[in-house]
């Protein structure tokens, strides 16, 4: 099995976006905690992780546990935004290929959630003038 995550721990340590791009299936399915429906595609997807990138970008970001189980992998994260302790799991599913075909994003707790919704909102607005 060609696991990505070692490739998604990169990502996130360099904010290499190409090799994000990379390692998402055409048609991955992206699910945000703040939108309400799944985000559907390589580019779109590409775009929320982007955006997400750059509002977890911070010094207090850490993974904190890791489960992988075949083509499934569970990565819990923290990190403090505005004083704000935030916790969540990104869940990844890969294909044979080793690309990523479904993301999940779990946060918690409801504040963290919020100030990330708004963070995002502008994140996103910004690439979209580019």
């Amino acid at each position: 099995m060609n696991s990505p995550i070692k490739k998604w721990h990169e990502v996130v340590a360099t904010q290499d976006h190409e090799l994000l791009k990379s390692i998402l299936s055409e048609n991955v399915i992206f699910y945000s905690p703040v939108v309400f429906t799944p985000q559907k595609g390589r580019d779109i997807t590409y775009l929320y992780l982007m955006a997400a990138a750059q509002v977890f970008n911070n010094k207090s970001f850490n993974y904190t546990k890791e489960i992988i189980n075949k083509n499934h992998a569970t990565l819990e994260f923290e990190l403090i935004i505005d004083g704000i302790e935030i916790n969540g799991i990104d869940l990844i599913t890969w294909n044979e290929d080793g690309l990523i075909i479904e993301f999940k994003v779990f946060i918690r707790p409801l504040q963290g959630v919020n100030v990330i919704h708004s963070m995002m909102q502008n994140m996103l607005k910004s690439f979209s003038k580019n």
